[in-house]
């Protein structure tokens, strides 16, 4: 039993060691052994056993480059490590309300194809959604001749509350039903590893690689669509909570018993801020206008609407009270505001800002960077395909020490 915990711990510690060679790979783009051995302060033979291990499994390749000194004609080519960009197709998938994103990259995370599912129901059942998730998987690939079987997993974002460690819904705005485990119907439909986690998350993970939070420590992003999320990055790190369900920043309450939340609870911030609050809101300020969308809501407004400039204005005064509750928790370095809509100004105007700065322990010192990203739903996709890309390393690093044993 003792050498049975002795050989599994050293197992683990031989993982954790290719996945930070891995993860520096990736960071560095192309980088030699004794450079890795160096910044991750490990011996040689360690690093040249894990790369071996992770040529092995296809994860990276070696490159030669010409010597760089003139005097060393006859020598041998330096060869660095560079990941294997087409050893793994990931795919990355953003469910809203009326369509799905759907994103195929490389495993180096370079584009392959994208593609865009509409959807007739915006609530679904778990076998439905499962299966129209097989159905928009199969349409992408279709587009650069290949099928699902070829995909190494599948990342799938949804708005609610997610475990992602255990592929559980505790709750979607996207389902009929709550807290579905959803490992069993993803293996029935799908041929490939897939993964769940909350939208937003994602979101933060794509602005940490790609976008507005590369190079940070600590940052928040608050995302704005159907309805309000969070994705929390702190010490480098995403944040989820002990449950999954950490970082529900549209469902803290900014008033007791206030307006009914599409959660089922009352005064939670997005019942205020999200789209169908907006809509909600409009609606029944002026009944005769049957507004739509929020597009409309922030014309009416442009054009001297007083009713549509008090949605507007109240949304962002509720806004402005959860930004500065924020910064009071976490005190981040930037708050980023994504949304696939262009139109948050009435988020971030000279209003909303004195009252962030109204709410905000006074250290006299300046608030944290606050900065809107616009994007369409093929972002939170790519952060879907970012996470998918982890998952994938981690998977294949696993099963080398399945191998090995």
């Amino acid at each position: 039993m003792l050498k049975s915990k002795a050989s599994q711990n050293a197992a683990d510690q031989r993982n954790i060691t290719r996945l930070r060679v891995l993860e520096h790979i990736r960071t560095r783009g192309s980088i030699s052994r004794i450079d890795i051995a160096s910044a991750l302060q490990t011996s040689p033979a360690t690093v040249t056993a894990a790369t071996a291990d992770l040529i092995s499994a296809g994860l990276i390749k070696e490159i030669q480059t010409e010597q760089q000194s003139k005097s060393a004609k006859r020598g041998r080519p330096r060869v660095l490590l560079q990941l294997n960009g087409g050893s793994y197709l990931v795919a990355g998938l953003k469910v809203a309300r009326h369509v799905i994103s759907v994103i195929l990259v490389d495993f180096e995370g370079n584009e392959v194809t994208s593609y865009k599912h509409p959807l007739d129901d915006a609530r679904m059942t778990p076998t439905a959604f499962v299966g129209t998730i097989r159905e928009a998987m199969d349409q992408a690939c279709a587009q650069i001749d290949e099928t699902i079987d070829t995909l190494s997993g599948v990342s799938i974002g949804i708005a609610g509350l997610v475990d992602a460690e255990r592929n559980f819904v505790h709750w979607s705005s996207s389902l009929t039903e709550r807290n579905v485990d959803f490992s069993q119907f993803l293996e029935s439909e799908l041929p490939c590893p897939a993964f769940i986690e909350n939208d937003a998350n994602l979101v933060a993970k794509a602005e940490q690689l790609f976008g507005l939070g590369k190079g940070l420590k600590n940052f928040l992003v608050v995302t704005i669509e159907h309805g309000v999320g969070l994705g929390i990055v702190l010490d480098g790190k995403l944040y989820r909570g002990e449950r999954g369900c950490g970082a529900e920043f549209g469902h803290t309450k900014v008033q007791l018993d206030g307006a009914l939340c599409q959660c089922g609870q009352r005064g939670c911030l997005e019942a205020y801020v999200g789209d169908y609050a907006l809509i909600r809101e409009a609606t029944v300020a002026d009944q005769s206008t049957g507004t739509e969308t929020v597009t409309e809501i922030h014309k009416n407004a442009r054009s001297g609407d007083e009713r549509a400039k008090s949605v507007l204005a109240r949304a962002g005064q509720m806004f402005g009270l959860g930004i500065s509750n924020l910064i009071n928790l976490f005190d981040p370095e930037r708050i980023i505001l994504s949304g696939a809509q262009m139109d948050l100004e009435h988020l971030y105007s000279e209003e909303v800002m004195t009252r962030i700065r109204s709410g905000v322990v006074n250290v006299d010192t300046p608030l944290p960077e606050i900065k809107v990203h616009h994007w369409g739903d093929l972002m939170w996709a790519k952060g879907a395909a970012a996470y998918g890309i982890e998952q994938v390393s981690i998977l294949k690093v696993k099963e080398l020490a399945t191998h090995a044993s």
